[in-house]
């Protein structure tokens, strides 16, 4: 995965250890999402960054931030809760923010992620646009090592984000000709397409919104346009 501003990315593969576990990080989300509570629209809109319906033409909500205030709370069960580090745009004492941000991942603390639309976003994302105008949040679970670089293991819910995130979402919500929209998904289907989306149905892995993020911890986050 590329991009201009977009934070290289890729999936994740059976070999790769970070900490916590691939494992443990699976776990965390499996049991928060099975205990989050509301209907069936509300429990993917919980965890989902959504389309209106399998052409992308719209997205439903513009929430990133608040999503990602609760979902990193639902995913942090080390004292201390979601970690909010400071603004990751100023360049002063970048390295010392990212050894605070390992410090809390290895605490099993989710991490709050806000850049730019282009930057932390993935390179298909229907927020993307031409000034890079905007800003989007995920939220960080991990730290891994690989050779001679770092990454970090991301959940991203912007349905949008990448090629294969658009292509999963088509599959789960299309039957034949057939589409089944969000606002009438059952609890069960809303149950099973929140976990494909996240964890999808290999152990050693996840589903296309969580993704490895190869951040250069050394500079600091391309400033925010706000427009």
């Amino acid at each position: 995965m590329g991009g201009y501003f977009v934070i290289e990315q890729a999936y994740v593969q059976a070999a790769d250890e970070t900490t916590p576990t691939v494992k443990g990080v699976r776990e965390r989300i499996s049991k928060a999402v099975d205990a989050t509570t509301g209907t069936a629209l509300e429990r993917l809109k919980c965890w989902l960054q959504m389309p209106t319906d399998s052409t992308f033409a719209k997205m439903s909500d513009n929430d990133c931030q608040v999503r990602a205030r609760r979902v990193g709370g639902l995913l942090s069960p080390g004292e201390g809760g979601l970690c909010e580090p400071s603004d990751l745009s100023v360049a002063m004492g970048v390295p010392a923010k990212w050894a605070a941000i390992d410090k809390a991942l290895k605490a099993e603390r989710a991490v709050y992620v806000n850049g730019s639309t282009g930057h932390v976003g993935g390179v298909k994302s229907k927020f993307n646009n031409e000034g890079n105008v905007g800003f989007h949040v995920i939220v960080f679970l991990a730290v891994g090592q690989e050779k001679e670089r770092g990454y970090y293991l991301g959940f991203d819910p912007d349905v949008s984000a990448t090629t294969e995130t658009q292509a999963a979402w088509k599959g789960l919500v299309v039957v034949g000709e057939t589409e089944t929209k969000p606002q009438d998904f059952t609890a069960a289907k809303s149950l099973e397409v929140v976990k494909a989306m996240i964890l999808g149905s290999a152990e050693t892995g996840f589903g296309p919104l969580v993704r490895k993020y190869y951040v250069d911890t050394t500079k600091a986050f391309p400033k925010i346009n706000r427009g």
